[in-house]
């Protein structure tokens, strides 16, 4: 499912229209964690000697290094199990975060705000995906821990950014939802076989993040023409330093899973972000972003010394899930 692009908006009418959409898209098409997975059809069990767990070379770069392919076929297996399984772990525990914020920022709305209706749909699909990934963790059996422990540890504190600085935090919503919707969808793309259960989970997944991704591209472009000067500056140069700190939190191998299967250290640091194919997925992994801040006045000269510093530069995307015109080159 692709939503276009925003424009930055006008009107209020405008913007309160959009909301409207989104939030009877959610009525029309929604999803239930225990109705829309059939987790007990024999098809959707986890067969441990299933090559289809494998890592895509195509979409992961860890799939696609020497040293992983060189693993024995059970090990590469049990790698791809453990780190599908994270990244469900990370989904649900980011989403957590999310919920939290969108609770916080709502009990600030105005009577007859079109966001807390909107806001509140996505809190409810949001609450689906966690028992999603939850189940699915469960079903694979590994014991992952998720996001960085530093992350976890100051989850209580981020969702009160949700009312503190909105846009700030609707621009980290961004940089948690967007390398999970754009590896996902590479992967939908890319993989020729796909174990059922995680082929569900993501379609289910990709379809109702298009809405949520649509609706904080459209905040951040609404909002951020409405900070003051200084304000605009600092969300600037925070835009790409959020987007880099998150992906790192969200696409690095954890020490947990560097430890497990004693990953060297050299081919994480050319994995994640040395190598120039690695560089390349990063810097395709922006691309809706870049066309964000572009779009809302987020990029100035200094700002895009920032994105180019931390390496998450590169061409704009003409609009929103523009497939990368370097996907081939990954396969």
């Amino acid at each position: 499912m692709t939503v276009d692009s925003p424009a930055p908006l006008t009107s209020r009418e405008e913007y309160d229209a959009t909301l409207l959409r989104l939030s009877e898209a959610s009525v029309r098409r929604h999803f239930d964690a225990f109705v829309d997975v059939p987790w007990d059809h024999p098809d959707f069990r986890v067969d441990r000697s299933d090559a289809r767990w494998v890592l895509p070379a195509a979409t992961d770069p860890l799939g696609a290094h020497p040293w992983y392919r060189g693993l024995p076929l059970e090990t590469q297996i049990e790698i791809g199990l453990w780190r599908q399984a994270n990244i469900m772990k990370v989904g649900l525990q980011f989403e957590n975060i999310l919920i939290r914020g969108i609770m916080q920022y709502v009990s600030t709305l105005d009577n007859g705000s079109a966001e807390f209706r909107y806001l509140t749909h996505e809190a409810t699909e949001e609450c689906h995906h966690t028992q999603m990934f939850q189940q699915g963790v469960n079903l694979i059996g590994a014991d992952v821990p998720g996001l960085p422990r530093w992350i976890r540890r100051a989850s209580p504190i981020i969702p009160l950014f949700a009312s503190l600085a909105p846009v700030g935090f609707f621009i980290g919503v961004l940089a948690g939802e967007e390398p999970i919707d754009h590896t996902q969808k590479q992967i939908l793309r890319g993989a020729d076989e796909i174990p059922p259960v995680l082929s569900r989970i993501m379609e289910i997944h990709v379809a109702e993040e298009a809405r949520h991704i649509s609706f904080a591209h459209t905040y951040v472009a609404r909002h951020a023409s409405r900070l003051s000067r200084g304000q605009k500056f600092a969300v600037s140069l925070a835009f790409p330093v959020i987007m880099r700190v998150l992906c790192d939190a969200i696409l690095k191998p954890t020490r947990e899973f560097r430890e497990e299967f004693d990953i060297p250290r050299e081919v994480v640091d050319e994995l994640y972000w040395d190598g120039p194919a690695s560089r390349e997925f990063l810097s395709d992994l922006f691309s809706d972003v870049r066309m964000l801040a572009e779009q809302s006045g987020l990029m100035t000269p200094l700002s895009r010394r920032v994105w180019r510093a931390l390496k998450i530069d590169g061409r704009a995307s003409r609009y929103r899930s523009e497939p990368p015109v370097t996907f081939s080159t990954h396969a």
